[in-house]
């Protein structure tokens, strides 16, 4: 019994990795179960012995897909010398590779728009990774009083997600780059405005 147990939960987790990848790939509504399944390995049949529906896997690919980013991100800051971990986050969010990977990398950017117009568990989901994206922005500001260091907070993921969601939009890759650069600038001298 306990065997079993351990394979469903692995059957689960791989569930959630493939369609954390999936879903960033091709967007929630460019692929199916089906596919989704096949890419895991599994039969289409087996999806519903773990999840309800489309809708509860996908909140659960957002948190996984989130909590990736935001240990990324978070790792990256803390790793930088005194003073540098909110510039070395933007330069590893508003980087080329994580431009061109959406794949791996953070939910919000690659299908963001599209969770926004569906179920409230996986916006929940969104809501849940974009906070935490805050909370490591924040963290970076400790000269700020908490309010402030918030409210900047907010204000640099909201632009750090829109910056990369347009750099992957424009096809011109020297327009997109100059795009990542400009953000990482613009969005670096927001914290320390007086």
């Amino acid at each position: 019994m306990r065997r079993s147990r351990e394979e469903a939960a692995e059957t689960r987790r791989r569930i959630v990795e493939t369609a954390a990848t999936q879903f960033r790939a091709h967007g929630v509504a460019g692929i199916g179960i089906a596919d989704l399944m096949a890419e895991a390995d599994l039969t289409h049949g087996g999806f519903y012995r773990h999840f309800e529906s489309k809708g509860r896997l996908v909140a659960e690919a957002c948190r996984h897909a989130l909590s990736q980013t935001t240990e990324d991100i978070a790792t990256a800051a803390d790793k930088a010398p005194d003073g540098r971990g909110l510039e070395t986050a933007l330069r590893r969010y508003l980087h080329p590779l994580h431009r061109d990977t959406p794949e791996k990398g953070c939910a919000l950017a690659a299908i963001g728009g599209e969770v926004a117009r569906s179920d409230t568990d996986a916006r929940a989901a969104m809501t849940e990774g974009f906070q935490s994206l805050v909370d490591t922005v924040r963290r970076q500001l400790p000269d700020l009083s908490p309010a402030e260091a918030e409210e900047r907070a907010l204000a640099i993921v909201a632009g750090m997600i829109g910056s990369l969601t347009v750099a992957r939009l424009v096809p011109d890759k020297d327009l997109a780059n100059r795009i990542l650069r400009a953000s990482r600038t613009h969005l670096l001298a927001l914290a320390d405005r007086d």
